[in-house]
């Protein structure tokens, strides 16, 4: 057992073994390091003037990724290098690339925004050597500004690719691999205090121990909904335990039938197999956050915490997804379409933990697509979401599944509308016929994102929607 934790705060090393599980990443920059430049806008994920770049070993490199430091909890950040706005000038104050690119071109205004930006920018030029441009509207998707129009921080953007060079960070990047891997331990951390307990287990055996003992601690994936607890709702979360660590959760693999998605991969990780098997849940992922959100958040994460507008959970319930549950006294596999219990509930028990999902692969002869209703077309919550898939064979349904989130307490699968069409022709006439069960399968709520006569409606126009668009079996194209 360890009782400390360790990484590096741009070059230094920082060892503790006391601090508030509670403490974000923000928070320690600004109060306890005075390093201000990291700013904070929101305070949930939204407006990226707190973005910070974390470095993780990947083998014998290092992966940067852009984060909101708002939702990182500081024990997160063991073994990882974590890098702010200050640490990107080299010797004698010489600018970075990104740096002198943004005011070589204007990209900066007021300046409250800029070093979310620019540390945003820098995680696109460490990762993609020539960014294209639909790929740096996503890397900058998750920045606000107020003052620039965002242009000339698009100009500068290109002009960063123009100035590339090695910069201080792959010139000290051997030196930084030693420095993480000497951090490294395969020891659990067990950090108590006055001010709280902080878990990190390194394996599901470990993990199933701790939840044993701590039934009612705050399991920490992502942080991405656990972290505004602390942030708007000022929660003291005690203990939380931390899965980043747990290799066996990191997971993706891929077999002839199916994929399995450990619990712990973070949608960015997961994005390249969805991609590959399920283009249109893909869609739906790049839809509902950021970068930094998906550099964070993990698909268990968005099952487990059980929301009814959760965005994961209506296209894994068309897909038939099932998850693997694990405590000390074993594992079971739960069909997804039975995990959701109730408003935010699941059939978890006490001890058990969510290890896996498993996705059967797509038939040829299958159609499948997503659709997601928001007032804003990016990182917006839902005001509904739904996953479709049918099967023909001689113009007839042999298999359908239409699940929808924002419809009820849960999210949950229309089984009267399924049935309705179970056999029968795939036609307009009979699809509008089916569409009208919806109305028994869900009575929807009236809120500021909708009324329930709005959710019901939409909920028929798009099975309506999936028809026409289904001309081709085995089409997956396409988010709306």
């Amino acid at each position: 057992m360890k009782s400390s934790i360790s990484f590096l705060l741009g070059g230094r090393v920082k060892t503790l073994n006391t601090f508030d599980p509670n403490l974000t990443v923000l928070e320690y920059l600004r109060v306890e390091q005075r390093l201000c430049g990291t700013k904070e806008g929101c305070a949930e994920g939204d407006c990226g003037a707190c973005t910070v770049v974390v470095g993780d070993l990947d083998g014998e490199s290092i992966r940067y990724r852009a984060v909101n430091s708002c939702l990182v909890f500081l024990g997160s950040l063991d073994g990882k290098q974590l890098i702010t706005v200050e640490d990107l000038k080299s010797g004698a104050c010489k600018l970075h690339p990104v740096q002198s690119s943004m005011v070589d071109l204007h990209g900066s205004q007021c300046g409250f925004c800029t070093p979310g930006f620019i540390m945003s920018l820098f995680a696109l030029y460490k990762s993609e050597p020539t960014p294209t441009m639909e790929s740096t509207e996503d890397a900058l998707v998750g920045n606000l500004c107020r003052c620039t129009g965002y242009r000339t921080i698009l100009d500068a953007a290109r002009e960063m690719v123009v100035r590339r060079s090695p910069d201080f960070f792959s010139e000290q990047e051997l030196e930084t691999v030693k420095l993480l891997k000497s951090m490294r331990s395969e020891e659990t951390i067990e950090l108590s205090s006055a001010k709280g307990r902080f878990y990190i287990p390194r394996s599901v055996q470990e993990l199933c121990r701790l939840r044993q003992e701590h039934p009612d601690g705050y399991l920490l994936a992502g942080g991405t909904d656990l972290g505004l607890q602390v942030t708007k709702q000022r929660k003291k979360l005690d203990p939380i335990i931390c899965l980043s660590d747990v290799s066996e959760l990191k997971k993706v693999v891929e077999s002839d039938s199916e994929v399995r998605i450990g619990s712990a991969v973070t949608y960015t990780d997961a994005l390249a197999v969805l991609e590959k098997h399920f283009p249109a849940f893909a869609q739906l992922v790049l839809r509902l956050g950021s970068r930094q959100i998906r550099n964070l958040g993990t698909i268990g994460g968005n099952l487990a915490n059980a929301s009814p507008i959760g965005d994961s959970p209506p296209a894994l319930l068309a897909l038939d997804a099932e998850v693997n549950l694990c405590s000390a006294n074993g594992s079971r596999t739960v069909p997804l379409s039975e995990f959701f219990v109730g408003y935010r509930q699941t059939n978890m028990k006490a001890d058990e933990i969510l290890e896996s999902i498993r996705v059967p692969l797509l038939k040829a002869d299958e159609i499948f697509k997503t659709y997601k209703i928001s007032k804003r077309f990016d990182q917006d919550i839902s005001t509904l979401c739904a996953g479709i898939r049918v099967s023909l064979e001689g113009g007839r349904v042999s298999s359908v599944r239409v699940a929808f989130g924002g419809m009820a307490a849960t999210p949950a699968r229309a089984s009267l509308c399924e049935k309705a069409l179970e056999g029968k022709p795939w036609n307009e006439e009979q699809v509008c016929a089916a569409a009208e069960f919806l109305d028994q399968d869900f009575q929807p709520m009236t809120d500021f994102r909708g009324s329930a006569r709005y959710r019901s409606l939409v909920a028929k126009n798009l099975l309506r929607k999936f028809f026409l668009e289904s001309g081709t079996p085995g089409m997956q194209t396409g988010v709306l």
